[in-house]
């Protein structure tokens, strides 16, 4: 589709030139000579951009401006005025002007002009779409769970998102969904239209994670040509998630810690100090004050980084959950990856229920991508699982064989024929083959 571009001028001459031009160049030029009529356009065509004079016949052209930001605020506009000056500029951009061109202009420059706001723009629906879709990606609905600690949990980062100044702590063991949590807060609160950036502390040695955090000025080491802006300038009005924080050095977190205490900082080799408003949202499967008393972690940093807290608990303490999660899993996987793959059945679900699951939901998600992605039925069975999962099972019905109270015969032979059956994935005939017995025998069995 032609971009639309509004031509706004009480000289006809300039009109038709301008219309002539830019219809030539691919866009759909309309042209108003008053501002009467080109607040009327403006509503009825919903053009990409408007070319504005500053004086008209009618109304000033610093007036209409307001109005077209009244009617739309994101519309850019490019004011043309015979009268150049710095003080005419100035108010046209605080009035939310994108550029200001003075007459006479060269038509390439004002080409050029338009096609720099334009690509300026659909960088900028472009940046809106993503943050829209993150935000309803991460919002704190979507999180699932049945499970009453959980729950709290969520109210509380709820909470913790709406305020935006202190510094947020996050706990929890790998897998348990920290960053996940990190970037609900973010684009749950008032900073969700600024940046979110997340750097993995125990990625990078102690030299680099200084440079990557901080920046460095030119000269500071060898390699450094030329000046860079850390991620504490990049993420300016927004939030810093600095994930496995408890894996720093003493040298970067007395540097963390004054950053904190003074809210500026320094590059690497330079002596400018820096201001900057930036949330910090830290996460750790660290005992930080375990490594506190071990002398790892520096104890004022650590109260520092623990204003609000939030500990996720593992996936072992909330088991109650797992059902809701694998129904949300096989869902969702059975659509990127195109299968037919419906749900699982019950055995499938006694299996993951009993399972300790020490990667987590990180670990449910990997079982449940692969299961679906190897699965050829509708509808999982134990075969389909993983080995591990399905022999941790197993070595847990041996256990209580083993540790058995005494009883009949009968009862035994039905808890070892249950343990086996749970060893060959619910398969009767390869039980029944394994046992020595006919499908029918093994049937009586687990029926008595």
């Amino acid at each position: 589709m032609k971009p639309t571009i509004l031509i706004v001028d009480d000289e006809k001459l300039l009109l038709s030139s301008l219309e002539r031009a830019l219809s030539g160049d691919g866009y759909n030029a309309l042209t108003a000579k008053n501002g009467k009529d080109a607040l009327a356009f403006f509503e009825k065509h919903n053009p990409d951009i408007v070319l504005l004079d500053v004086k008209l016949p009618d109304i000033d052209g610093m007036h209409l401006l307001r109005k077209i930001k009244e009617i739309d605020m994101h519309c850019p506009v490019i004011m043309m005025t015979a009268y150049s000056g710095i003080r005419g500029a100035v108010e046209a951009i605080k009035l939310g002007a994108y550029d200001y061109i003075a007459k006479p202009f060269d038509i390439e420059e004002l080409k050029f002009a338009i096609a720099r706001c334009l690509e300026s723009q659909r960088a900028m629906v472009e940046v809106n779409e993503i943050r829209s879709k993150k935000k309803e990606r991460f919002s704190f609905e979507k999180i699932l769970t049945r499970n009453t600690e959980m729950k709290d949990i969520i109210r509380l980062a709820k909470r913790i998102a709406v305020n935006d100044k202190s510094t947020v702590l996050i706990s929890g063991e790998s897998g348990t969904g920290k960053e996940l949590f990190a970037n609900a807060i973010h684009y749950n609160g008032p900073r969700l239209n600024d940046p979110f950036i997340t750097v993995n502390c125990a990625a990078l040695s102690e030299g680099i994670l200084e440079s990557e955090l901080f920046g460095h000025e030119k000269g500071a080491f060898t390699g450094a040509v030329k000046q860079k802006k850390g991620l504490f300038e990049l993420a300016d009005k927004g939030t810093l998630f600095l994930d496995e924080i408890g894996e720093i050095s003493h040298k970067t977190q007395v540097r963390l810690l004054r950053f904190l205490e003074e809210r500026n900082f320094q590059r690497v080799g330079g002596t400018e100090n820096i201001d900057v408003d930036v949330r910090i949202v830290t996460a750790t499967n660290k005992d930080l004050l375990e490594e506190v008393s071990k002398g790892n972690f520096r104890e004022d940093l650590y109260y520092r980084l623990n204003v609000i807290s939030i500990h996720l608990p593992p996936l072992c303490e909330r088991k109650d959950d797992i059902p809701l999660l694998v129904e949300r899993l096989i869902m969702n996987y059975r659509i990127t990856l195109n299968k037919t793959t419906q749900t699982c059945n019950d055995e499938v679900l006694r299996i993951l229920m009993d399972y300790d699951w020490p990667g987590n939901i990180r670990e449910l998600r990997n079982i449940i991508e692969r299961t679906v992605l190897l699965s050829e039925n509708e509808i999982i069975t134990p075969s389909d699982l993983p080995l591990e999962i399905v022999n941790h099972n197993v070595s847990i019905g041996t256990a209580k064989i083993q540790h058995l109270d005494p009883m009949s015969l009968d009862t035994l032979i039905k808890l070892y024929a249950e343990s086996m059956l749970a060893r060959s994935g619910n398969n009767k005939s390869q039980t029944a083959g394994a046992l020595g017995i006919t499908r029918q025998r093994l049937k009586r069995i687990l029926r008595s």
